[in-house]
């Protein structure tokens, strides 16, 4: 791996879990064992992210002090477990329960978020079951969830911008911003779009990828 971490971070988690709940020997082999694929997955994600805080001189950067990145690693490494055993559900739990005391992000490890993905100020946001994609990305307050059992379908390169929300049976396409407050519900929105309003109220407004590049270029790496 090519991650650079300032903390470490595996004791870090075992005491913090320790702190709120309890850790079992049994729980504290399991991090043990899951720890390297967690990182793996975070990793992949962090090194398509165009954010200063997330790559220095060293290459890629892993701050267990920087709330999102924290919380990010909380998600994958509680999804790794939950792959390795169903043994490990209280302890998958458990780390769901820190990361929500973290980031206030509600992000259930059973969720199948795509292999690269980002958020920045996540508190709040709810991402439910839906079909993600790659190069996906969310802020403060976003909410993924079904309406009457159906759920959302993301292509590539979907952003949300802050107290967005997707519901229902939509199919994304690639190349899609969700503007801040937008509502969508029940609704296909085609590729290389920016969406405005509230259901039944929106607008969709047609970009080029030079301006998707425009208005997306803090968050991932151009040309990806």
């Amino acid at each position: 791996m090519n991650i650079n971490i300032n903390v470490d971070a595996k004791e870090q988690l075992k005491k913090q879990i320790n702190s709120l709940y309890d850790i079992s020997k049994e729980e504290i082999e399991a991090i043990n064992n899951g720890y390297e694929m967690a990182l793996e997955k975070l990793e992949k994600s962090f090194s398509h992210v165009n954010n200063k805080y997330y790559y220095g001189e060293g290459g890629i950067y892993f701050n267990p002090l920087h709330v999102g990145q924290w919380s990010m690693f909380l998600y994958d490494i509680a999804y790794v477990l939950r792959k390795q055993s169903a043994s490990n559900i209280n302890l998958c739990d458990k780390i769901y329960g820190l990361s929500k005391c973290f980031s206030s992000a509600d992000i259930f490890y059973e969720v199948e978020m795509p292999e690269i993905w980002f958020f920045d100020h996540p508190q709040g946001a709810v991402m439910g079951k839906a079909k993600y994609n790659d190069f996906f990305t969310f802020s403060q307050g976003c909410t993924v969830g079904n309406n009457k059992g159906k759920y959302p379908e993301f292509g590539r390169h979907v952003s949300m911008l802050p107290n967005s929300k997707i519901l229902g049976n939509c199919k994304i396409g690639n190349y899609v911003i969700f503007a801040a407050n937008s509502y969508v519900i029940d609704q296909d929105i085609p590729s290389l779009s920016l969406v405005f309003g509230m259901h039944p109220n929106i607008t969709v407004k047609k970009i080029s990828l030079e301006k998707f590049a425009e208005l997306t270029g803090s968050m991932f790496k151009a040309d990806e």
